[in-house]
């Protein structure tokens, strides 16, 4: 944990200069706007430790895996996220002194991401080594109104000298990722032309030929004066830039305006792409900085009015909240069904990929509430257009008759994740998406949805759990051997009971959605069928047996279920039996040591309690969260929200408290020490889970939205607004009352604490708050 960030409410604040902090820095400071995303790297040189990271939605490498290609079934490649042409590029020079914080005495510093505009801040006094000091102050956004474009305003002033100073301002295409398997380049130049104040580079990615073409704008002024200083142009195969040099006078002001282009073959043609990034560029540069800064403001205002979640009382909580939901806003906009949420969004190139069942699992229900519909229906189409791949993927394990097995890792529908233990057996990621079927449906009521897409990806799914399992004659049950859950502490196990029991479900609601379908749409579904050469009664007949006698595992001793087969056979220690300095183990113990513990890198056994809580009352929540809440280390981003909602419904309010804070400032705070990497994007969803389905207890119910809040003491109140049906509803939880409001839409049923109640347009109810809750 390394918690050096001010606390704030609506900005994450760095006060201090620490070069072992800055890579850290970079990550969490990091802005986007769906389509690009750039780490907070500095505009100027820089020689100490940083991952210069500048990434665009949908361009990726599939680079050659080291280990295991050469076996049958196993990924070729993995996709990697480009480190893409670096945009951002301004170096300064004061004769032949090249201001770099690394070398210069930092005398003051601050920057600030400033997440209710969107916008990123730094400001500092820095002495060169000839003891001459510059005053800088930078501001940095990426714009939400044209997501093809980035600013930069870089204002410098000489605070004890007068002299020349030279600003170069470039487009760098010789960029490498961190983790390339082979050490090798992804991008080949293309073309590069400058001219004056403005120049372009475009880059191609090796095998996969996307085109990225990158354009920049220099608009210079002297004490709010606008001038045009000569340009002297560099130029490379894989490199440009624009260098001028300006006498100055002690505290003179120079503010230096960089427009940049960003533009890839995704929306452009490659004939066209360098015209388009002229075209976009110019139009931006004549729309100006403060008009698209304020574009940007005012498109952060409307996220911030649907997905805001205001906690009073507690600023250290409400700074984590509004962390978390900025940093989804900004990575995942729904504009375009080709992309996804990657888990470390534009902040880092770890996991590589675009998309794990994290999307389905974490995401989708925090963009089912405060996104329109189309967003989150977009999540669901992407899996839908990835199902032949899934089908293909699954046959080359051998599995057959249109049976999926959606990747762990993708970008295009392959799989691509290389380590054996997690591709071909973490096969829980297909429960993920089907339940995310069932869960946008019972949001939204967009049943039409089932019978256009989901019905085909159910039952290619249930196809493949009814292939996956085997009928054991010693148990007299179906079993699933050889599996690793969402704990990838323990792999290879027999019978991991999330596993099993999503299977189930899965077979079971593919049967209800059959009948659905088959009742209110005859004809497509007739047509459904001989699409996939579909024999109802052959295999669902199947699936039912195979429901109707898996095994689960199960102590008799203690009275719970197992988290798989023989886990009791495992010393069975609790986490607070263990050295602090021990922790993460991940990062001090052997793996064989890690696989023979009883210790839970994340919640699995609970991960399903969680989802299929309506089949358990809470004293039976309760027993499986006492056994298994100790035994978990909390190691994975994702683990913290689930535990934080289960300690919610069993009205253990202190723990989901501490939990909450954990899983809302794993970044901010480095809990696991790795935010250097990269922020945790699809956990961040979990944060927002944690308060609306945690404390304030949101379901959806017999198709009415369902309450139950609890409030920590150590807040005022807190309140949300979600998007429900064709409902905006506002929800505000303080320590005596409950007040829910219908700002717009139809009448709407809603029930707290068990009664019902109808709210009509405008309209609002109170309810009295609670202490304790259990269902």
């Amino acid at each position: 944990m390394n918690a050096y960030l001010k606390i704030d409410p609506w900005s994450i604040i760095e006060n201090d200069f620490d070069p072992a902090n800055h890579r850290a820095s970079e990550s969490i400071f990091s802005i986007g706007n769906g389509r690009f995303g750039q780490r907070a790297n500095f505009e100027e040189s820089y020689s100490g430790k940083s991952l210069q990271g500048n990434y665009i939605a949908g361009v990726y490498y599939p680079d050659k895996t080291r280990v295991g290609w050469w076996k049958n079934g196993y990924p070729e490649y993995f996709a990697k996220v480009l480190n893409a042409p670096n945009w951002i590029g301004i170096d300064i020079k004061v004769g032949n002194e090249v201001l770099d914080l690394a070398t210069c005495k930092v005398e003051s510093f601050k920057r600030v991401l400033n997440m209710k505009e969107g916008v990123l801040y730094r400001e500092f006094i820095a002495e060169l080594p000839s003891g001459k000091k510059l005053k800088a102050s930078i501001i940095r956004f990426i714009s939400l109104t044209n997501q093809e474009i980035g600013m930069i305003r870089y204002n410098i002033s000489p605070v004890n000298f007068s002299g020349s100073i030279s600003i170069s301002s470039y487009i760098d295409g010789a960029i490498r990722n961190a983790d390339a398997n082979y050490d090798e380049y992804f991008w080949t130049p293309v073309s590069t032309d400058i001219k004056g104040n403005q120049g372009f580079l475009t880059s191609r990615t090796r095998k996969t030929e996307f085109e990225v073409c990158i354009g920049m704008n220099i608009a210079i002024t002297l004490n709010g004066k606008e001038i045009s200083p000569a340009f002297e142009n560099t130029h490379k195969t894989d490199y440009i830039a624009s260098t001028c040099t300006i006498n100055l006078s002690e505290k003179d002001e120079i503010i230096f305006t960089k427009t940049a282009s960003v533009l890839s073959s995704l929306y452009h043609s490659k004939e066209k792409i360098r015209n388009d990034a002229e075209i976009v560029l110019i139009e931006a540069v004549n729309d100006g900085f403060d008009k698209l800064f304020k574009g940007q403001k005012d498109k952060w205002a409307e996220k911030w009015e649907h997905s805001d979640i205001v906690i009073e009382g507690d600023d250290a909580a409400q700074q984590g909240i509004r962390f978390n939901i900025f940093q989804l806003n900004q990575t995942y906009t729904g504009d375009d069904e080709r992309l996804n949420i990657g888990p470390k969004g534009f902040t880092g190139e770890k996991y590589g990929g675009t998309t794990y069942w994290d999307t389905e699992a974490y995401c989708l229900p925090f963009f089912l509430c405060t996104a329109e519909q189309r967003v989150s229906r977009n999540l669901l189409v992407y899996r839908y257009k990835h199902l032949q791949k899934a089908i293909e993927n699954a046959q080359k394990l051998g599995f057959k008759n249109g049976a999926a097995l959606y990747p762990m890792v993708t970008i295009n529908g392959e799989e691509c994740h290389n380590e054996w233990e997690i591709t071909f057996e973490e096969i829980h990621r297909n429960g993920a998406i089907a339940y995310a079927i069932y869960n946008y449906i019972k949001h939204t009521g967009d049943r039409q949805y089932l019978v256009d897409y989901g019905l085909e990806v159910l039952v290619a799914i249930s196809r493949f759990w009814s292939q996956r399992v085997n009928f054991s004659t010693v148990k007299g049950k179906y079993v699933m051997l050889g599996v690793t859950g969402p704990n990838e502490y323990e792999n290879n196990v027999n019978n991991n009971w999330y596993s099993n029991t999503l299977a189930t479900w899965t077979m079971a609601y593919t049967i209800e959605s059959i009948k659905y379908v088959k009742d209110n749409n005859p004809s497509q579904y007739s047509q459904i069928k001989d699409k996939i050469s579909f024999i109802e009664d052959e295999e669902t007949k199947k699936w039912a047996d195979i429901i109707s006698r898996m095994y689960y595992p199960y102590s008799e001793e203690e009275g719970i279920f197992l988290q798989q087969e023989g886990y009791m056979d495992k010393e069975q220690i609790t986490s607070d039996q263990l050295d602090p300095s021990q922790k993460p183990i991940n990062q001090h113990w052997s793996w064989d040591r890690i696989l023979r513990s009883c210790f839970i890198k994340q919640a699995d056994l609970l991960q399903g309690m969680y989802i299929f809580e309506d089949r358990y009352d809470t004293d039976t929540i309760r027993k499986h969260f006492n056994f298994y809440e100790p035994r978990t280390l909390h190691e994975s981003s994702l683990s913290p929200c689930v535990h934080t909602i289960l300690a919610c419904r069993i009205g253990n309010i202190n723990k989901a408290y501490e939990l909450y804070l954990r899983t809302s400032r794993l970044d901010i705070d480095d809990y696991n020490n790795e935010v250097a990497e990269g922020l945790h994007i699809t956990s961040m969803a979990g944060t927002w889970m944690s308060v609306v389905e945690g404390f304030s207890g949101k379901r959806v119910g017999n198709e009415i939205l369902v309450l139950n809040p609890l409030i920590p003491q150590q807040w005022k109140s807190y309140s949300f607004r979600i998007i429900f049906r064709q409902n905006l509803i506002s929800v505000k939880v303080t320590n005596t009352l409950i007040f829910v409001e219908n700002l717009t839409g139809p009448t709407v049923g809603v029930q707290v604490y068990g009664q019902g109640y109808e709210i009509c347009p405008g309209s609002d109810i109170e309810v009295k708050t609670l202490t304790t809750y259990n269902s």
